[in-house]
């Protein structure tokens, strides 16, 4: 029997995975995905989405996908690995991902077709094409130097391709040897961890998405702020630290994660990390 079932849940409430069901709305990520859409829907061209490893880029990604109308009007692609070895790579790459065919043998046979392509799509039917990038921080300086040269392509009014990036923290520091590409980004927005409070209010969010009874807990307040002290408010960490406290609770016949589970948990996984816990 799965855990979660033992512990009165419909589904797994704690999952890495970046499904958009369990997608926490917290300020910073909603006010993220309201400027992106708008972005999207003026056509602005270049959006950048910047945070640290853990902090629901992904999951925020998906979340747009899912989320934002679907219609004739907006055509989405996504590369979720944008590590390429040439630019001629990379172009044939999005040629296929938009729907192209036919023999591109070099790089110009890609960028004249994707020209076209943008051009059919933006002018002549009235379609916005959006790329979204995951893992943005591997975009070589070339590939960046690529997609600057794909925003190129705009009409008197709009542009005729809107990018999205989600990337590490790191990526910054390329971008601003980049002063030409980072100027167009028309959205650029830090993803920050959560706070205290949000934290109570995300392990709360995915318990009844979960189909947790009302009025039953699993987690204590003091549970709960020991998870924050450890995790920082970081989303990934604390869905790994919960769903090892729901383990814990399944093999032990605990009704209950109090304070005392939680530091235990946190003193083991120091013990993998070489960190010391007070």
């Amino acid at each position: 029997m799965s855990y979660y079932t033992v512990l009165g849940l419909a589904k797994e409430p704690f999952s890495t995975s970046p499904d958009p069901k369990f997608f926490f709305r917290s300020s910073s990520h909603v006010q993220a995905l309201t400027r992106l859409e708008i972005a999207i829907r003026l056509q602005r061209g270049l959006s950048v989405i910047l945070g640290e490893v853990g902090t629901g880029k992904t999951t925020l990604a998906r979340t747009l996908l899912a989320e934002v109308p679907q219609d004739a009007r907006l055509a989405f692609h996504i590369v979720l690995n944008p590590t390429f070895d040439s630019e001629y790579q990379f172009l044939f790459h999005l040629s296929r991902l938009f729907g192209i065919r036919g023999q591109l043998k070099s790089t110009l046979d890609c960028r004249e077709a994707i020209e076209h392509h943008l051009f059919q799509q933006g002018v002549t039917q009235g379609a916005t094409t959006v790329l979204i990038i995951d893992e943005g921080q591997k975009l070589s300086v070339d590939m960046l130097e690529t997609l600057r040269m794909l925003l190129n392509y705009e009409t008197n009014e709009s542009k005729l391709l809107q990018v999205v990036i989600f990337a590490q923290m790191e990526l910054l520091a390329r971008l601003k040897r980049l002063r030409n590409f980072l100027d167009r980004a028309a959205f650029k927005y830090l993803l920050n961890p959560l706070s205290e409070a949000e934290t109570a209010e995300l392990v709360e969010f995915r318990l009844r998405a979960a189909g947790l009874p009302a009025g039953r807990r699993l987690f204590s307040d003091e549970a709960v702020r020991a998870i924050y002290r450890s995790t920082q408010g970081y989303p990934r960490q604390i869905t790994l630290l919960c769903h090892q406290a729901l383990e814990r609770m399944v093999m032990d016949h605990l009704p209950l994660a109090d304070e005392a589970l939680v530091n235990n948990l946190i003193q083991a996984e120091a013990r993998w990390t070489h960190e010391a816990v007070a």
